[in-house]
């Protein structure tokens, strides 16, 4: 404990999580006053963070006060049953987090912490959010999840900043109007299993809203400004009362993910039908058939119809696989509509993938028979993971650059032919990158300080790419390298050099020799050396037990090794060589 405080109080983050703790201990409290002997006054931080999450205790004093610039303080997973009213004199506070605890009630004096950005109360057994709550007109994220509230204080509508509201699990009647006009720039909500018996008209206001999560509630109809909600990608309010859906939700052009389970529906409208969705689930309602309009929704990869009374459908078809049942619906249109239904544009899929990479970050376009990047991959500067695999592309755009949060990119199987290091230099976060069949021509020697970051490399199948023997020594951080199928005859030496090497794929090559220094490669577990020409192994090779856990050496000439002892696997083969040395 004393070595944690000493730490804290020239760092002013404190984490003592974990730790059976039943009180707060007191140093923390007097916020360091004094140095202790060992410390020089000059050097100690005031607390700013302080984290007591998983413990078991029970009081936060109103000592609390003493640190007030504080700017974090968990204490979720406890066995608070109230909280302090110091807790509005900490005016530097931003984020709060008091879920998983016995709390009955939140103080008023919450309202005086005016810069809370996140506020977290989660999982206790509160009846109301306090009104004061209003005065935090800095707030964003709101998490009150399973309480037993059973209503909104209308001051509420003064935190007109609010992006994220999770009110799942609680006992809400209603959504009022006031508040949910005030709350506009909200991008998810999850009022879930609750009581709710409506939708608030002004739920068109929320044109930033992405998701929407009304699961279990009692609602009966949903209103017609739903249309407005022009962002909404993820809509789900399965287990209610609805009988039927507005025309209008057809306009929303860019929801993916509809769930209508368990409801009362006996039709889906033909309008809906021009949705480009992703995942529709109208499972358990009162659906006897279905519009054949359902069949030109050609992005669909997704529709769930069990538990419905169909008569015009065989059942085989509605449990049967999604793209069969809208083949068979597209049969049922008119000839036209049918030839037209079933020429799916790249544009239209290409968009149905950007709008879904919006809350998975991932871009996903492989296999789409695309000669070039679209601009989409080029604008979307939070993806994390960009997918262009199995396509036609024959080089990279310069406005890829712009894709700054970019980890992950995939590039096998297409065209490309140029090192595209002028791009990979400005995607400074990049730390997978596949190539592997390309017709990539000669790598320049400086050709990977592009992306001194990568953990991923895979050449595989690039022939003529690989530059000299040094260019490896710029991925100190490589962890995964696939080299099969590029006509190598020997090792390159500096891959001997990757300390943080973890799988090596030299299988599918002409080499005829192992370098003694694989023993270097201290963190290797997968070595695969298959199909090549290698008649012995160096007997240093055994050094690598325990950590190299699958060597493979099939479709090699070995000579020096017996062949009941290649039988048995990795382990035996390593022992036989380490007993060799």
């Amino acid at each position: 404990m004393d070595r944690v405080l000493k730490a804290a109080r020239s760092s002013g983050s404190l984490n003592l999580s974990n730790r059976s703790l039943s009180e707060v201990p007191t140093e923390v409290y007097q916020n360091f006053d004094g140095a202790s002997e060992g410390d020089n006054w000059w050097e100690i931080v005031d607390l700013q963070k302080l984290i007591l999450a998983h413990n078991n205790i029970e009081v936060l004093k109103e000592d609390l006060k003493n640190l007030p610039l504080l700017t974090v303080l968990n204490v979720s997973h406890n066995k608070l049953t109230q909280l302090p009213a110091a807790i509005g004199g900490l005016p530097s506070l931003k984020s709060l987090d008091v879920s998983f605890n016995a709390l009955t009630k939140i103080p008023e004096e919450i309202g005086l912490a005016t810069s809370l950005v996140k506020v977290d109360c989660s999982n206790n057994q509160l009846v109301e959010i306090p009104s004061s709550l209003g005065q935090c007109v800095e707030l964003l994220e709101l998490k009150a999840s399973n309480n037993n509230i059973a209503g909104l204080p209308e001051d509420l509508v003064h935190c007109t900043k609010l992006m994220k509201v999770n009110l799942e699990g609680n006992k809400l009647t209603e959504l009022s109007d006031p508040i949910i006009s005030s709350w506009s720039v909200l991008t998810e909500v999850n009022a879930s299993k609750n009581h709710l018996n409506c939708i608030p008209e002004s739920i068109g206001r929320l044109s930033r809203l992405i998701r929407l999560d009304l699961y279990q509630n009692r609602i009966s109809s949903i209103p017609s400004s739903i249309k407005d909600c022009s962002s909404l990608i993820e809509f789900y309010i399965g287990s209610n009362k609805l009988s039927s859906l507005p025309a209008e939700m057809g306009e929303l052009s860019q929801l993916s993910i509809l769930d209508l389970h368990s409801n009362q529906l006996k039709e889906f409208p033909v309008e809906a039908c021009k949705l480009c969705l992703s995942v529709l689930d109208l499972s358990n309602n009162s659906l006897s058939g279905l519009p054949a309009e359902i069949g030109s929704m050609i992005s669909l990869k997704k529709l769930v119809l069990i538990g419905n009374p169909m008569r015009t459908i065989r059942s085989s078809l509605v449990s049967g696989p999604t793209a069969a049942l809208l083949k068979y619906l597209r049969s049922r249109l008119p000839s036209a509509q049918e030839a037209e239904a079933s020429t799916s544009t790249k544009d239209d899929m290409v968009a149905m993938a950007a709008r879904l990479s919006i809350t998975s970050k991932e871009l996903s376009l492989g296999g789409m028979d695309l000669t070039s990047v679209p601009s989409e991959v080029c604008s979307s500067t939070q993806t994390t993971k960009v997918d262009l695999s199995r396509n036609s592309i024959e080089e990279l755009p310069v406005a890829l650059s712009a894709c700054s949060s970019l980890e992950v990119l995939l590039l096998s199987r297409n065209k490309i032919r140029d090192w595209p290091g002028e791009v990979l230099k400005s995607l400074p976060n990049l730390t997978c990158l596949r190539l592997d069949s390309n017709p990539l021509s000669q790598i320049p020697t400086n050709g990977f300080e592009a992306v001194p970051r990568l953990q991923i490399l895979d050449l595989s199948g690039c022939v003529a790419s690989l530059p000299d023997n040094t260019a490896f020594a710029s991925l100190p951080h490589l962890q995964e390298l696939y080299l099969r199928r590029v006509q190598l005859h020997e090792v390159p030496s500096d891959i001997l050099r990757l300390q943080k090497l973890q799988i090596l794929d030299l299988s599918q090559n002409s080499l005829r020799s192992i370098p003694e220094g694989f023993q270097n490669l201290s963190s290797l577990n997968e070595l695969d050396l298959s199909d090549n020409s290698i008649t012995s192994l160096p007997p240093k090779l055994g050094l690598l037990e325990p950590s190299l856990q699958a060597l493979r050496l099939d479709g090699n000439p070995l000579r020096s090794i017996r062949r009941t002892i290649l039988d048995r696997g990795t382990k035996a083969i390593l022992s036989y060589l380490k007993d060799k040395i």
